[in-house]
Order: structure tokens, then C-alpha cells, then sequence
């Protein structure tokens, strides 16, 4: 039997979820998505199932068109907040299907153009957020959107700020390094824009980006060897333009490389 909390929540999801599966103004849509996004975040995950089926109207409204697809940049993001929201409520469970999630991802990617944006950066930083939470980049691996893993590197890379939240900065570090270790194989493509960070003249340039990438690749250095030299080789510069790390992993030095292996044995 539900208690009076629950009852509470799973009326009001019901209420907004039918609110919004109907035909609504964008200055009607914002409030309705913000309460929404609220009662989402209060949420546990492994909901009980009257929870469960109180979720229903919402997760329908949010994947159809008239708002996954909304003109409106403001209800757009708010609306791939509230699905990183459920995502991280039902997970390990996808909340929709392969085709929905494989679109879902590609608005996801999208949003993160909004980390460098007055307008629109605080619910990227939502989302970006929920993706590290979730590890929803191992659906996204899983369902083989690789394009959209080397447009998410090239978004953290080029959009991080100094004045990010550490929190946030920490999160693309980890969704960086989670897709490195836990792809099959590492395409010179979703090195590229790692490189690009590391190389010297990027440092006076853009010096977070720098130190995010230059983190990611020391995390990876283990798994990153294989693939490097190659990466570099087709970057058309020489090992000495990148940072001394790139060097270490391809060289194999004892200082860096095979320290870093002990740790990740010893981990």
C-alpha cells in the first residue's frame, strides 16, 4: 500500500505528464517541464511500480516530436534533462528503445555545444551530469554510436571553461575515459580531437582544454598504447609537438607507462 508520500508524487507525475502530452505554448511548456524535471530528481532509482506507471504520460510526451524536436532551444534542453532524469531512475533499464535512445543520444551530443553558452549551460551541465551518473555512454557504445562519441570529445575539448564547476569538468573527464576503456577498438578519429588537446600550441591556446586531455590520456595510457603512434603518425606532426605523456606511451618508458599499468593491475 502506498504511503501518502508516494501517493503525492505519483499524483502529481500523472498531472504533469497528461499536462504535457497535450498541445501547449512554449511560456506553458517551460514551467510544466521544470516541475517535472523537479519531482524527477527526487526520485530514487528502482522505483516501486505505481511510481513506474506514473512515469508513463511523461516518458510518452517527452520522446514524441511536438518536444523531443521542440524549435525552442530552452524546452529542447529541458526536455533531454528530463529524460537523463529517468534514465538515471530506471537504470540499469533503458527508459525507451534502441532507435529512441540512438536519438536521443544524437540530442544529448548535441546539447553539449551549450557548455560555453550563457543561455542553455546550466541544463547542459544537467544533463552532462546525468550521462557520468548513468554511465550512459555504455548504451551509447552498445548500440554502436561511435560518431557520436568523437563529437562528445570534440565538444568537451573545444567548449570546457575554466569557470565550469569542478564537478562538471570531473564528469567529462570520466565519460572520456569511460568510452576509451570500454570500446573494443580506438579509431583514429576519436583520437584526433585528444591529440589536437595535447598539442603544444594548444596549451598557451586553450590550457583547460589542454589539461583535460592530457588527464584522459593518462588514464588511459595503458589502453591508448596500440593505438597512438598510429594516431600520431597520421596527424602529419612530428611526437615532439604533443605533450610529454603522448611521448611516454609511445616510446614506452618506464616512468609513465609501465608505472601506470602496475597501478591499473594493482587497482
Amino acid at each position: 500500500m502506498m504511503n501518502a508520500s508516494e501517493r503525492n508524487a505519483t499524483t502529481k507525475l500523472r498531472r504533469v505528464g497528461k499536462k504535457l502530452l497535450k498541445k501547449s505554448s512554449v511560456h506553458k511548456l517551460l514551467p510544466l517541464l521544470q516541475k517535472l524535471e523537479s519531482l524527477l530528481s527526487s526520485l530514487e532509482q528502482e522505483p516501486t511500480e505505481p511510481i513506474q506507471e506514473s512515469l508513463v504520460p511523461s516518458k510518452k510526451a517527452l520522446i514524441s516530436d511536438k518536444l523531443l524536436r521542440h524549435t525552442d532551444e530552452d524546452v529542447k534542453l529541458s526536455v533531454l534533462s528530463c529524460i537523463t532524469e529517468i534514465t538515471r531512475i530506471t537504470a540499469p533499464d533503458a527508459p525507451y528503445d534502441d532507435e529512441q535512445m540512438k536519438e536521443i543520444f544524437k540530442l544529448i551530443a548535441a546539447s553539449f555545444e551549450k557548455l560555453s553558452h550563457i543561455s542553455g549551460h546550466e541544463k547542459a551541465l544537467d544533463i552532462l551530469d546525468n550521462v557520468d551518473k548513468v554511465k550512459l555512454c555504455m548504451v551509447m557504445l552498445d548500440l554502436e554510436c561511435n560518431d557520436l562519441a568523437i563529437e562528445m570529445f570534440k565538444h568537451f575539448l573545444r567548449f570546457i571553461r575554466s569557470n565550469h564547476p569542478r564537478n562538471a569538468i570531473h564528469s567529462m573527464e570520466s565519460i572520456m575515459t569511460l568510452i576509451l576503456q570500454e570500446s573494443d577498438d580506438i579509431s583514429p578519429d576519436l583520437l584526433r580531437p585528444l591529440l589536437d588537446s595535447v598539442w603544444n600550441e594548444n596549451k598557451a591556446l586553450s590550457p583547460m582544454s589542454w589539461i583535460l586531455g592530457e588527464k584522459v590520456i593518462r588514464n588511459c595510457a595503458v589502453k591508448l598504447k596500440p593505438y597512438l603512434m598510429k594516431a600520431v603518425e597520421s596527424s602529419g606532426r612530428a611526437l615532439n609537438e604533443y605533450a610529454d605523456i603522448v611521448t611516454d606511451i609511445c616510446q614506452n618508458k618506464s616512468e609513465s607507462v609501465n608505472v601506470i599499468f602496475q597501478m591499473v593491475l594493482n587497482f
